[in-house]
């Protein structure tokens, strides 16, 4: 693993145009749990398969048993960044690192200080009406207990992407972009294997890919460096 430190640091400090592609991988180590893993979500049993949970049909057809799950396995409770989220601002700070594009929606790499950030899935940290778009406080849906209403009688929800809803143009836009123009993409905590969002790293043009993850990805015979460790672990050696 040394060996690898050694050229993955090369290859940051050699850059200037820096591009970060992350999953649940890069929070778990700030104890939020991710959803493929052994123990993750999608392993847990529940009434209802949290796939669809997760959707916009079931949302709108059972917010009850949606907020059930939403409160008992997606509330923000005091979680905070760790060594990778931190590195990533550090690195935005000097100038090097020029976009962060997550599928989290834990709002961490802003905690740790990342201005540059691209949710691809949204974020618990805003909410609004599922029927006018009136935005409301995230710690009515965070820290209340049934289902949240707008004045106006609809269903308050957190602005991040069900299943069945699309991802955001401007954010593919976005994204696309900096993969694209990016001279170091790095790839960190993410199984690639949730689409259309994995399939955004195609449009990297560069020869600098690394893959820091904990198992393998399909993406692993194509990255110039592959560091099969915790993503957290990594980035506080550098």
């Amino acid at each position: 693993m040394e060996e690898n430190i050694r050229r993955l640091k090369e290859l940051i400090d050699g850059s200037d145009n820096i591009v970060f592609f992350g999953g649940a991988g890069v929070s778990t180590e700030s104890g939020i749990p991710d959803f493929r893993s052994v123990d993750g979500l999608y392993n847990q049993k529940y009434k209802y398969p949290p796939e669809e949970i997760l959707s916009h049909s079931f949302f709108e057809r059972n917010p009850e048993e949606y907020y059930r799950f939403h409160h008992e396995k997606l509330r923000l409770t005091g979680a905070k960044p760790n060594a990778a989220h931190r590195k990533l601002a550090e690195w935005e700070a000097q100038g090097k690192l020029k976009a962060v594009i997550t599928q989290n929606i834990d709002g961490l790499h802003q905690a740790a200080g990342s201005k540059n950030v691209i949710e691809l899935h949204g974020t618990l940290l805003r909410t609004y009406c599922s029927r006018c778009g009136k935005p409301y406080p995230f710690e009515l849906v965070n820290e209340g207990e049934g289902v949240p209403r707008c004045d106006c009688g609809g269903v308050v929800r957190p602005d991040i992407v069900f299943y069945e809803e699309p991802l955001k143009d401007e954010d593919i836009e976005r994204a696309v972009h900096f993969i694209r123009e990016a001279d170091v993409l790095i790839i960190g905590g993410t199984s690639l294997v949730v689409y259309p969002a994995a399939g955004l790293i195609n449009y990297y043009r560069g020869h600098k890919l690394v893959l820091v993850n904990k198992g393998e990805t399909g993406a692993d015979s194509y990255a110039d460096l592959v560091i099969h460790e915790k993503i957290g672990e990594v980035f506080s050696q550098l």
